[in-house]
């Protein structure tokens, strides 16, 4: 009996919810991997996804691809709400031709792309893929650079988050490096532009997939993802935690959510973390976690240029990013990594209207030949040029130790910076004491009986000139100094105050960033 058009509907749908079919299935789950559709009914509100695209199938005959055809392609394409919020997703199904791209497969990415951004809403893309469809030749290359166009039209409109659930090589990798933000699954994900097999061939590396570029790799030496998770349900969870951070798209301000904790109490125990001994260090995470709502801090590139600190907090219930110098790691210093990786951090939170607290205990730039062969000017100055061009509202804090051009570079007034505070531990200066006193005394020190007695006797001089913040204060370089005690009050009390503020820039195509 011939099926009705109900049971044929039916039976397609069926047969798509199979991918690959049921061993293909159970192989993604033997590998502790969840499918392409298990991973979207964990990230979505339950019964509100929509599926676009379901039945569409490639359309290639070259290679016996004819007689071997899956609805959907191999890539499961549609929208729902994150916390009730819009959010547009893409997830690959690895068990489908292992995920390649085909044509039709990116037509389909870029169709749900396009709806994100006309939407105002923010789109994650679940990567678990092979990489290009060998047998579909430049066609599917076309569909990765159709997908790279749309994540550079996207860039600052709306967020994007790529969540690397599997391999991820290739010309793939390039969409996940242009959205804002990469999350790894430790041990099943990986991503290169080239695979050990031509590594061994090109260079005579003999090195493997999770050293070449396995998660923690690119979480501790190159930087590309910006977190790592056990498995992926843990991904899944990590993705709508950083979405609460983060507004719908550029228009909008970022979600504002109930604080039931003080705040305008004091908070006491911050006046004892610094150290009495300048040269002793500190966790400025400390710092961050009393100041900002309990629990709230969530930290990017933890692992990357640990040198400094940035991540998302709520300050009274407002979103914020949050940027410190770590004095826990190399005295705090800027170095080529730690600079790209808070300009980076301060030019998403430009774009998408959150609000930046800036820590700073910093020495200065990290000298040496490896540094300065290596562009630290040039990568400096990303960040300098990152805090100028940025319109949000700008706090900072000198906890301590704010030396040199990095006293300028670290969100100063001169740059720019709504209100600057400082604490009465801070040292606003051209350099450290020891340094300057043999500089500025140099003559002194050498004619003296004893040249050691006279250096502390200057040194000691100097720190009582400069080694504190009054002289900038008095300047108003520094718009108060502060109790460590009362930082929490201040802060929300000052962004409070820059809720509505506006800035008008000279017409202007883009700026010209120092890559």
């Amino acid at each position: 009996m011939e099926e009705t058009r109900i049971e044929k509907l039916a039976r397609k749908n069926a047969e798509a919810l199979l991918g690959g079919g049921t061993a293909r299935i159970e192989a993604q789950h033997q590998k502790r991997k969840l499918t392409a559709r298990e991973r979207i009914e964990l990230l979505l509100d339950e019964g509100t996804f929509e599926e676009i695209g379901r039945f569409v199938t490639h359309r290639s005959n070259e290679f016996g691809l004819d007689k071997e055809k899956y609805l959907g392609d191999g890539v499961v394409t549609g929208y729902g709400k994150i916390n009730g919020r819009l959010t547009y997703v893409f997830s690959q199904d690895f068990t489908v031709f292992g995920g390649s791209l085909s044509e039709a497969h990116a037509e389909k990415i870029c169709k749900i792309m396009d709806h994100a951004l006309r939407n105002g809403a923010p789109i994650v893309g679940l990567n678990d893929s092979g990489g290009a469809r060998i047998q579909e030749g430049v066609v599917s290359l076309g569909g990765y650079a159709d997908i790279f166009y749309r994540n550079t039209l996207a860039s600052g409109i709306i967020p994007q988050i790529s969540a690397i659930m599997g391999p991820c090589a290739g010309g793939a990798v390039y969409s996940p490096a242009i959205t804002d933000f990469i999350i790894m699954v430790e041990g099943t994900s990986y991503m290169f532009v080239t695979g050990p097999n031509v590594v061994k061939t090109v260079t005579h590396e003999d090195v493997t997939s999770e050293e070449l570029g396995g998660a923690q790799t690119h979480a501790v030496k190159s930087g590309v993802t910006h977190f790592t998770v056990p498995n992926d349900v843990a991904c899944i969870e990590h993705i709508k935690k950083l979405l609460s951070y983060i507004p719908q798209n550029c228009e909008c301000l970022p979600f504002t959510y109930q604080c039931d904790e003080p705040l305008y109490d004091p908070v006491p125990e911050l006046d004892n973390i610094v150290p009495d001994n300048p040269h002793q260090p500190y966790d400025i995470k400390e710092v961050i976690e009393k100041v900002c709502d309990r629990d709230s801090f969530l930290e990017v590139h933890r692992d990357f240029a640990e040198n400094i600190v940035v991540g998302f907090a709520r300050l009274g219930g407002r979103c914020i990013g949050v940027v410190g110098n770590q004095p826990a790691v190399l005295a705090g210093v800027l170095d080529i990594k730690s600079s790209l990786k808070a300009a980076r951090f301060v030019r998403f939170c430009d774009c998408f209207n959150i609000p930046l607290l800036v820590f700073v205990d910093v020495p200065g730039f990290l000298p040496g030949t490896d540094q300065e062969w290596n562009g630290i000017i040039t990568n400096g100055a990303k960040l300098l040029y990152a805090f100028c061009e940025a319109t949000v509202p700008r706090v900072t804090v000198i906890t301590r130790k704010a030396y040199g051009g990095a006293y300028d570079v670290m969100n100063s007034k001169h740059i720019g910076a709504d209100f600057n505070f400082a604490w009465p531990t801070a040292e606003i200066a051209v350099m450290g004491a020891q340094g300057a006193a043999e500089i500025i005394f140099r003559k002194e020190i050498a004619a003296a009986e004893d040249p050691v007695q006279k250096l502390n006797e200057k040194v000691a001089e100097y720190t009582r000139k400069f080694a504190n913040p009054y002289r900038a204060a008095n300047r108003g370089f520094i718009d108060e100094v502060i109790l460590p005690r009362d930082t929490r009050r201040k802060l929300i009390r000052a962004f409070e105050a820059l809720q509505h503020k506006a800035v008008t820039r000279p017409r202007k195509k883009h700026g010209n960033i120092p890559l």
